[in-house]
């Protein structure tokens, strides 16, 4: 499956209610894994983001459903990156001209 990493900042709403956090994490891993997602990790950081989560899901759409709908609960902005193993890098400058 292909893997993504998400980069969150949390709202006004979501550093106002921080004490439901570790709650709504779960409940995302649990939405995550409902549509056919797999959480590798879910990380509280220090620097430009709040949080970072690595999972895996089965398409793009999939993901973008999910973002959408966490982003529509207000308590999260966030940034998606579609991560490529180092095998799977290889194979594509292999095709490159």
């Amino acid at each position: 499956m292909p893997t993504y990493i998400f980069l969150y900042k949390l709202t006004d709403q979501g550093i106002k209610n921080i004490k439901e956090m570790p709650q709504r994490m779960e409940k995302a891993i649990e939405a995550s894994e409902a549509v056919g997602g797999k959480v590798l990790g879910v990380y509280s950081v220090l620097g430009e983001y709040d949080l970072v989560s690595i999972a895996e899901f089965p398409n793009d759409e999939t993901v973008l459903s999910l973002a959408l709908a966490f982003g529509a609960l207000g308590n999260v902005r966030s940034t998606t990156l579609k991560a490529f193993t180092k095998e799977e890098f290889a194979e594509i400058v292999k095709k490159l001209p």
